[in-house]
């Protein structure tokens, strides 16, 4: 039987995308699972799984072709299978992408130019004569003595007070009328400010910006976001963390504070699976496996990938996991999946490293939810009636309305909240 193999896509946002390379070959065999091609999406570089088995029979669109979501690519079938008739693909739907055709360059006669006339002189600019200088006589500065008196009780420096008496001595009205300089600058220099250049440019947006700018606008217009904040005793967490660093030092594995909180929330999540669905018009479309989305920076724009199965991962694993996956996506030893990109259920959003107390994150759709966690930082807080310093972190939940009510993701918050503040919990 023919299976078709067409432009999937690859995240909520992707209309098209780049066949890159082809990882397999016209007539190599290929199971279900194998990596057929390299895809280039708006965010990164995928490599696409195979649906079915058989032997590719047919690559329709060759390395460096650019295509819309579920154009085909190529057939998979048996060896005997009828190939169907393949009709040439539209011009606006599939675009190769080739270097650009050299420019002609074209010579144009120059015009003449019209001599210009001289400038005129500028006008002279009058003269307007100022306040001179106050005389000193014998190392002392002439003023009478009421405006020294004067100069004293407002921490004037006499010197720097332009003289309009009588053979260039202070009066009171000079003291009266002088106008200090900045106390960071010279008496007597006059400080103007300094001139600042702001590039007023247009800035061109990069394709993974417009894809951020498609998907975070259909997140805040299609689902209905309200969010519930508390406060993390992170104390114990800390404490425990830097024990279990310590053994696991000689294998090589860091737990992150990050781990801990996708470790924690996912806890709750198995306790709470109502917030492991996507909602549809009638329904909770529920997922049978917890898959934690990772917000990660690039220099080019976010991402949000997904660690799979993390229901059935210990906290080392999750950590192993998390620092491979953040190595992928920024192409540090191979590529994400279209599974990574495109199944996640619930993400989370770290701001702390830098320096972020709280915020609020946009949910990625379709999933129900995300955990945005600030910095951890001492904080003075009331513990059995005494004021004690604690190491504090602030946690958001940004939730699908559609999907729980307030009190439902509150329920859902405390209990990643108390998993955090009793770590033991997150090796049992």
């Amino acid at each position: 039987m023919i299976h078709e193999v067409t432009m999937p896509a690859m995240g909520a946002d992707m209309t098209e995308g780049t066949v890159v390379k082809w990882l397999k070959s016209e007539g190599d065999d290929v199971a279900r699972g194998d990596k057929l091609a390299e895809i280039e999406t708006d965010k990164t570089v995928v490599e696409m799984e195979a649906y079915n088995a058989g032997i590719l029979r047919k690559i329709v669109l060759g390395d460096g072709t650019k295509a819309p979501v579920g154009s085909l690519l190529a057939y998979i079938g048996g060896v005997d299978d009828v190939l169907p008739t393949i009709d040439s693909a539209p011009e606006a739907a599939v675009e190769s992408v080739s270097e650009p055709e050299p420019e002609i360059e074209v010579e144009v006669p120059s015009a003449e130019v019209a001599p210009q006339p001289e400038p005129a002189a500028p006008a002279p600019t009058p003269v307007v004569s100022a306040p001179a200088a106050p005389t000193v006589e014998g190392g002392r500065i002439k003023a009478s003595p009421l405006a020294r008196r004067l100069a004293q009780e407002k921490g004037y420096d006499l010197a720097a007070i332009p003289a309009t008496g009588p053979g260039g001595r202070i009066t009171r009205d000079d003291v009266l009328d002088f106008t200090p300089a900045p106390a960071f600058a010279p008496s007597g220099v006059a400080v103007s400010a300094p001139s600042v250049s702001v590039d007023g440019s247009d800035i061109e947006l990069t394709t993974m910006r417009q894809a951020i700018a498609r998907v975070t606008v259909r997140s805040k217009t299609e689902a209905p976001h309200y969010y519930v904040t508390s406060g993390v005793d992170m104390t114990e967490a800390m404490s425990f963390r830097a024990q279990l660093n310590a053994e696991l030092a000689e294998s090589g594995v860091r737990v992150s504070v990050n781990d801990m909180i996708i470790k924690a929330l996912t806890m709750a999540i198995v306790k709470y699976p109502k917030w492991n669905t996507t909602f549809h018009e009638d329904r909770l479309e529920g997922h049978a496996s917890i898959n934690i989305g990772v917000a990660i920076a690039l220099e080019a724009g976010l991402i949000v990938p997904a660690l799979i199965g993390v229901q059935s991962m210990s906290l080392v694993d999750v950590a192993n996991a998390s620092k491979d996956l953040g190595a992928r996506a920024r192409g540090e030893g191979g590529s994400l999946t279209q599974e990574e990109l495109t199944a996640g259920t619930f993400s989370t959003s770290n701001l702390g490293m830098f320096g972020t107390d709280t915020f609020a994150a946009i949910i990625v759709p379709p999933q129900a939810g995300i955990l945005a966690v600030g910095a951890v930082k001492p904080t003075p807080v009331v513990l059995d009636d005494e004021i004690v310093v604690r190491q504090m972190m602030n946690a958001t939940i940004s939730a699908d309305h559609r999907v729980g009510d307030g009190a439902e993701a509150a329920i859902l918050l405390n209990e990643v909240k108390d998993n955090l503040e009793r770590p033991l919990r997150l090796i049992l």
